[in-house]
């Protein structure tokens, strides 16, 4: 019998910072996954998410940004989640494997496999195998516009009923009585997560344990307080402050995920620039400006006031 959800409140899905020619900007990540849990009151991060264009980095890379997500989670007590995304399941046991040996890792968030698309026998049959012989918990990642298939709740229910399968980062597009279903009756230990950004709101409201939210980036003390009301069963001021982060989430998707987010972070002055790597284009002015209208909370602030403290000192 596993214990009690443990994967609860805030994770935020860090960006990965790059240069203006495109190389790795390690500091602005620490700097980053710091503010996420010292001044925006996450809970934990998770590092090469979509967010964090892990399908573009190099192995050594991915190694970078993993120790340095893991250096802050140590120093702050706060579970890191780390992304695992392939459709090869012996590929990703492998990959499980390594991450396990740090001891850093507290779970590997997963995708149902994308573009095979096994159905719901094989992809039961995928997470069974990671489970068993990946060495790490795990959180099933159900986003059907990616992946290319849907769960169903008797299979949701299913993978959480493994022993190694801690929770799931839900975002199917609808909150519906699927939804419903699973948020009503969810195995013991196994923690539902919101991940579409714009709803998270109501999949709270519904019962949901937190959310891994790329918008976090940019808002995460107002994300974490946001978990924190419905929790709280503040119902006024937590729909208040859920309609304001829904235009919010609007205008940071309004471009493929995370070309907005990074204009923003990049216009913040918290990360070197707003570049991106191919497929990805970066956000055009417009959007980024729109998004930027939105996105001061406690956590820029924060940051606004380090810096100036240390301009102070020098």
């Amino acid at each position: 019998m596993k214990p009690d959800a443990i994967l609860t409140g805030l994770f935020v899905p860090l960006v990965t910072p790059f240069t203006d020619d495109l190389r790795l900007a390690p500091d602005a990540l620490a700097r980053l996954a710091d503010e996420a849990l010292s001044v925006g009151g996450a809970r934990g991060l998770v590092a090469l998410g979509t967010t964090a264009e892990a399908a573009v980095l190099t192995a050594e890379e991915k190694r970078a940004v993993v120790r340095v997500c893991a250096a802050a989670c140590r120093a702050h007590g706060a579970p890191l989640i780390v992304g695992v995304g392939t459709n090869d399941t012996a590929a990703a046991i492998t990959s499980l494997r390594e991450l396990a040996q740090s001891g850093d890792v507290a779970a590997a968030l997963v995708p149902a496999p994308p573009y095979t698309r096994p159905g719901e026998a094989g992809t039961l049959a995928h997470f069974t195998a990671l489970a068993e012989h990946g060495g790490l918990p795990l959180v099933v990642y159900d986003i059907p516009y990616r992946t290319g298939q849907t769960l169903s709740t008797g299979t949701l229910d299913a993978l959480g009923h493994l022993p190694a399968v801690v929770g799931v980062k839900y975002a199917t597009g609808a909150i519906d009585a699927a939804a419903m279903e699973l948020l009503g009756s969810p195995a013991p230990g196994f923690a539902v997560l919101g991940g579409d950004d714009a709803v998270i709101s109501p999949l709270l409201a519904a019962g949901a344990d937190g959310g891994i939210l790329a918008s976090a980036n940019v808002r995460t003390a107002d994300y974490a307080e946001l978990i924190s009301l419905w929790r709280r069963d503040a119902a006024g001021p937590a729909r208040r402050l859920g309609a304001e982060l829904a235009r919010l989430s609007a205008a940071l998707f309004a471009e493929p995920n995370p070309t907005v987010i990074k204009g923003v972070l990049h216009a913040q002055g918290r990360i070197p620039s707003p570049a991106v790597r191919l497929p990805l284009l970066a956000a055009s002015a417009d959007s980024v400006r729109r998004a930027a209208a939105l996105a001061t909370d406690r956590t820029h602030q924060a940051h606004q006031a380090h810096q100036a403290r240390q301009g102070a000192a020098a």
